[in-house]
């Protein structure tokens, strides 16, 4: 995608790891805000320049696949939480991999990540009911932490450097989905 090509206002991070905390309005327009703000971290975090290649571990597939999963959570949560909820984006950058986080004040779980059930399958031709399934599959680890306050949707994904191809879930509370 081209938003991870191009260099922008974020200072580049000569440290990892890097970790932002953004709210995101309540909105349709959340979705691509959230796409380019972590296809810029990512850009500018990890480079893409042709002589920053051997030092990096982050093809432009991985900014790629981390612009449409973020976009996929924050789509579901606009769609389905209450208007009233603040939603916030959480990204942390590290060397091999990034961690993506949607955070709603919604604690029902969602079905598809851990603690939330098992998704309905989709219907074929339906132009719905397909995200949760490309988190699922296209990343590393995902799942669900709900708490009385809300939800917490997140994903990992490990860039590849050609010796790995996923990488274990995050050792922390959180439960998860390989």
């Amino acid at each position: 995608m081209e938003t991870c090509k191009r260099r922008s206002v974020m200072p580049k991070s000569s440290t990892l790891p890097a970790r932002w905390r953004i709210p995101l309005p309540h909105t349709p327009a959340a979705a691509s805000i959230a796409r380019v703000l972590v296809g810029t971290a990512l850009a500018n975090s990890h480079g893409t320049e042709p002589s920053d290649s051997h030092h990096r571990a982050q093809p432009l597939t991985d900014c790629g696949t981390a612009e449409l999963l973020t976009t996929e959570l924050v789509c579901n949560a606009v769609e389905h939480t209450s208007r009233q909820a603040a939603l916030e984006l959480v990204l942390e950058v590290l060397p091999t991999s990034c961690r993506v986080e949607v955070r709603d004040h919604d604690p029902t779980p969602l079905a598809g990540l851990a603690g939330g059930g098992s998704p309905a399958d989709p219907v074929p031709l339906s132009e719905r009911g397909r995200g949760l399934l490309l988190v699922r599959e296209l990343s590393s680890s995902a799942g669900c932490l709900t708490t009385e306050l809300g939800k917490t949707v997140w994903f990992t994904l490990s860039f590849s450097d050609g010796s790995q191809d996923r990488v274990a879930p995050p050792s922390s509370s959180r439960e998860g989905i390989d």
